[in-house]
């Protein structure tokens, strides 16, 4: 035997490795482009929300609230 088949085995796999990509490096690539395209574009759709949607209305307190955090505070709430 002139060839052993460990060499022959290493060989294969050295051109394996020069031929092709790798693919999990693809999956990889794939993934964290697909990321980075949905964080830039969340990004940019609340960049643009704050720009042009009017600022959200506050809700109205209650009459029942406001009369507690009044008498917390001390104040005489009129009418009692």
């Amino acid at each position: 035997m002139d060839s052993d088949p460990s060499s022959d085995r290493s060989q294969q796999f050295k051109d394996a490795k020069a031929t092709g990509f790798n693919p999990g490096l693809i999956v990889l690539l794939v993934v964290g482009g697909l990321l980075i395209t949905f964080l830039v574009g969340n990004y940019a759709l609340y960049m643009y929300a704050q720009k042009t949607l009017p600022p959200r209305k506050k809700k109205p307190v209650s009459k029942k609230k406001l009369k507690r955090e009044k008498l917390k505070q001390g104040v005489a709430v009129p009418g009692e």
